[in-house]
């Protein structure tokens, strides 16, 4: 099985990356818990006042998959909907890496 990542773009609504980055940083913490991401990160660019970049790294692409179906999940992806304006994401497939284990 193969690992699965995922590099996504959010562009929030104009004065509402902030509230969206904490929203996502929230979803962060609840993966703590699940073994099968190992990587989860939410970073903001200086060069854009709008965008908030997630990077994603699971045991696999089933895992990741599941975990959309989880409802504390379902529940965020509700609550940010109307702070988002776009979405560009592009599937990964890692390789390795520091901090990742292949």
């Amino acid at each position: 099985m193969s690992k699965y990542g995922m590099q996504a773009k959010f562009t929030a609504k104009p004065g509402q990356r902030d509230v969206l980055a904490n929203m996502l940083l929230e979803a962060a913490a609840g993966l703590q818990s699940i073994e099968d991401c190992e990587l989860y990160i939410v970073s903001v660019p200086e060069t854009d006042p709008n965008a908030v970049w997630v990077t994603e790294v699971w045991n696999s692409s089933e895992a990741h998959k599941a975990s959309l179906s989880l409802e504390e999940t379902k529940a965020a992806i509700q609550n940010a909907k109307p702070l988002i304006d776009g979405i560009e994401a592009v599937e990964l497939k890692p390789l390795g890496g520091k901090g990742i284990i292949t």
